[in-house]
């Protein structure tokens, strides 16, 4: 049903918090599959996505990898991000009932400093949950997940999600 993406580079840490979570998913049936997508990653990033059945790629063309999920919508994620509680349940219901691209409610425990917010946030910072051809038609444009999801307009789940950069932060400050 979902197939979740994330593209990283040395972020073993990150990316296992996340697996962390969608293991919930997957044993719920919503979770399908889960793609990394590896920059260059010279950590242990491989072994881990290998360990957790994910499929890992060093080298690849959008295209060829939203052909070959396994869900008919995808999550768009960084790694570090975690949903959180009742995640799956709306994304059962979401799905279901709409066609529209949707993203995560900003976690209200983990909000950026106010400078931080002024500016323009990163695309995939509340991920980014769209339909297998939404997403099909974006890469056809090229580019990475940031470049398929930006500017795009997406519906507000009720769900939160704590963002990447706090398991960057907690990464630096441990």
């Amino acid at each position: 049903m979902l197939t979740v993406i994330m593209e990283c580079r040395d972020q073993e840490p990150e990316l296992a918090q996340t697996l962390a979570v969608l293991v919930a998913g997957a044993i719920d049936g919503l979770v399908s599959d889960v793609v990394v997508l590896d920059h260059g990653s010279s950590d242990g990033t491989a072994r881990l996505a290998e360990a957790a059945g994910c499929r890992f790629y060093r080298q690849w063309s959008m295209a060829e990898i939203l052909n070959a999920a396994r869900g008919d919508w995808i999550l768009l994620v960084e790694p570090g991000a975690r949903p959180q509680n009742g995640w799956i349940e709306e994304i059962c219901e979401y799905v279901a009932s709409s066609r529209k691209p949707a993203q995560f409610s900003a976690s209200r425990l983990h909000r950026r400093p106010f400078l931080k917010r002024i500016g323009r946030r990163p695309p995939l910072e509340q991920g980014l949950l769209m339909t297998k051809g939404e997403a099909l038609a974006a890469a056809t444009a090229g580019g990475d997940l940031d470049h398929i999801a930006r500017g795009r307009k997406a519906q507000r789940l009720s769900s939160e999600l704590v963002p990447s950069w706090v398991a960057r932060q907690n990464r630096v400050t441990a």
